[in-house]
This record gives structure tokens, sequence and C-alpha cells, in this order.
């Protein structure tokens, strides 16, 4: 079996040696301690003298395939932006999300995400690029009926079908599972089908929950004044199968609930600081009630990026601003936001540099300015660097990039320039 060693690098301040054995961490061991590793058989090494481990980064909430809509629904409310992407994605096709989630993976292994929970049309499209470009997806068969009965049945029809296919495919490096849109935006029948079917076939459910007050003040008025979460409740939805993303606009009854039921939920805050959905994410009420809390960057239609590291920044800036509270959200919470909470919600054991785990890596130089204070190493790369620090990325026990470089980048950006005509109605 091939291996991957990593010589003399940092992990929590120390200098180590990582074995890396098919897709598992197999030894840590302090540095110089690799020579017989060596020899025992193909082991590809690597001298990572002035860098750092840290664990793959999870973004437990995006739309990969709008990577190719950035910028085209720009200074707009919440819901005239989303009916210009619905009108938008009336047109587009299995070509066109094969090739814009490969560009989506280009940025993500760029910015280190090993790991992305994605909602999507055209699943099999992109879990097919995922699956080439080495990074794990989180995906799956997506209701969305606005109410009409005809094609709440076609869609029924049609995730019996590809969940017999998929749901069996599911592996170390895809993982299957169902989504609806909103409470919003799937009639109530529908809602109470997807959640049946989940639960039969031991399915995770990705949602999007509380995001807008808006949507809260509708929910409360459609069914006598019952938030999302309550309204969720009362058809039996909570579960610890159950992702939310965004999460926003809660009330303290929601946030016991959430935390009874085990339900993940996930942070999203450049999204909804630039749709102007708000920013005062409930993250001590939440954490305090014992919720697992994960971030996402959502699609890029909204956030304009899927970089990680952006997006923890924000979070703890947002944090401390709202709060006057200086402390709010620590740099060792917010990197778990980032990783082994994301790997937790979805069932993988990742998340963590430690024997035995998932070799999921993103190798950090720290030969650049900004590492040069004596401050803090999570500190200086949360609040300081940029992702370009990333230098290496291993995926599943496999590098996705090497030393900045990514194999296909070309072809795909010209591919994806070739596909991105389909967007006609902007």
């Amino acid at each position: 079996m091939s291996a991957i060693l990593l010589r003399n690098i940092t992990v929590d301040d120390s200098p180590r040696d990582i074995l890396i054995t098919g897709n598992r961490i197999s030894r840590i061991e302090p540095a110089g301690s690799c020579a017989a590793w060596e020899l025992a058989g193909n082991v590809e090494i690597m001298d990572c003298t002035g860098k750092v481990a840290i664990p793959g980064f999870v973004n437990m909430h995006t739309h990969s395939a709008m990577s190719l809509m950035r910028g085209i629904g720009e200074d707009m409310l919440f819901h005239d932006w989303l009916a210009k992407i619905w009108a938008i994605e009336e047109h587009i096709d299995d070509e066109y999300v094969y090739w814009a989630t490969k560009v989506a993976c280009l940025e993500m292994i760029r910015t280190g995400t090993t790991t992305f929970n994605d909602q999507y049309w055209f699943f099999k499209d992109s879990m097919r690029a995922a699956r080439e470009m080495g990074i794990r997806i989180a995906t799956g068969y997506d209701v969305l009926d606005k109410g009409d009965p005809a094609e709440a049945e076609r869609q029924k029809e049609q995730c019996v079908r590809v969940s017999e296919e998929f749901k069996s495919q599911s592996d170390e490096g895809f993982i299957y599972g169902l989504a609806f849109h909103a409470v919003y935006s799937v009639s109530e029948p529908m809602i109470v089908w997807i959640n049946d079917f989940a639960r039969k076939n031991k399915l995770r459910l990705h949602i999007h929950l509380c995001e807008t007050q808006k949507e809260v003040e509708d929910c409360k008025a459609a069914h006598g004044g019952l938030t999302p979460v309550e309204y969720l409740d009362r058809l039996g939805v909570l579960s610890p199968n159950l992702l939310a993303a965004h999460t926003l606009w809660l009330s303290e009854n929601d946030i016991r609930l959430l935390a009874d039921h085990g339900v993940h939920c996930v942070h999203n805050i450049n999204s909804n600081a630039k749709l102007s959905s708000g920013y005062k994410f409930l993250y001590n009420e939440m954490r305090d009630a014992g919720i697992n809390i994960c971030i996402g960057t959502d699609g890029c239609a909204s956030s304009n990026n899927l970089d990680i590291l952006e997006a923890m920044k924000t979070s703890a800036i947002f944090q401390k601003a709202w709060r006057h509270d200086p402390s709010a959200l620590p740099l060792g919470e917010l990197l778990n936001m980032a990783t082994v909470n994301g790997a937790k919600a979805l069932g993988i054991d990742s998340g963590r540099i430690a024997e035995g785990a998932v070799a999921d890596i993103n190798i950090i130089d720290t030969d650049n300015s900004f590492f040069l204070s004596p401050g803090p190493f999570l500190a200086n790369l949360v609040y300081s660097s940029h992702s370009d620090c990333i230098d290496s990325v291993i995926c599943n026990g496999r590098f996705v990039m090497r030393h900045r470089e990514i194999p296909g980048e070309h072809e795909i950006i010209a591919e994806a320039r070739k596909v991105i005509s389909k967007l006609t109605s902007f």
C-alpha cells in the first residue's frame, strides 16, 4: 500500500512526522522518527520544514454550481434576488453543473476545503465533478415543489428512483443525502413525505431554516403563530440527521428545540450579511444549549467566494462587534466550526490531526510576512493571512493540491467559459 510521509511538520506547536497509509493518519511521532518508515515500502516523502498541519475545512452549506453566477444579483433584496436566481436556473443543465462544480472544487481546494455539503440540481454531475477533483461531497436529491402538486409527484418518483441508485454508493469520498429548500418553497405534504423518506432510508436532510426575518413572519402568519423551527417540530422533521443552514432568526424556544433534537446548524455570515438577511447569529446561546455549530460559505451568487478562511474571520469579527465583546467566538471554537464540527454532522472521522483519523490535511506555509510575529499561529492564520498560504492539500489520504498546483486547472477554466452562455436570464 502506498503511503505519504510529511516530515518535520508542525502539529499543535510541535515538530512531528506524520505517516499516512491508505486514507488514514497511521502514525504521528516526534520529528526525526521517520527513518524506518521511509524504508517500509512505497512512501512519498514531503519535507514540511516551516509548515503547519491543520485539518481540512468542511464547508457545511453551499451551492457549488453557482460558482459561475458571481455578481449577477448584486444590491437586491433577498426575495427579489432569489426570484432572479430561480429564473436563471431554469436554463441550466447537467453540462453546466458539471463544469461549474469543477470550478467550485478548484476554488475550494485552493482555499483548503476537503469536504463540502452541497445542495443543487443535477447532483449526479456535481458528485462526478467532485470525485474527479478528489474532494469529498455530501449531496443528493433536492426537493423544491413551490406548492405545485403535479411537480411534487414528479419529484417524489424521481427521488425514489435516484435514491435507490445512489444511497448504496456512499463511501468515504461521497455522502448521499436528501434536501428540501425551505418551509416557504416546499409544500407541507412534500416536507412530510421527504422527511419520512429520509428517516426510513437513514439519510441526512439538508435545508435552509430561519434565514430571513420575513421567512419567520410569513411562517407565523401561515401556521398559527409557529416559527419555522416550531413548524418543523410539529411535522416531526427535527432530528440529529437534520442539517439546518443559516438558523439566523431564532427565538429562545427555537434554540431549545434545535438542541433537544440534536439538529446540526450552519452559520453563513458572508451570505447573510451581504444579502442583508442579518448578522446577529446567536452563537453563544446555541453553543451553550449544546448545538453542534458548523460553518459554510453558501453559494457564490450570494457570498461571491467559497473561502472558508475568510468566512471564519468574518464570523468572529461580527460576533465580537455586535456583542461588544472581544472574547466572543474564540479561535479554538472557530477552528472547530470549520473542521471537526462539520465532520461530526456528516458522520465522517475527519476534522482532526490524530492517529486513526481520515487524512484530510491542509499544509500551511508560514514562510511569509503574516506569520513573522510571535502571536499564536491560529490568530495569524485567521486574522492576518489569506488562503494563498495553503501550500498543499490532502483529502482522503491523497494530494489534491501540491505547492499550489492543481492538475487540469486550465482545461476546467476553459470549459467553464463555454457553459457560461447557458446563463441567459440576467
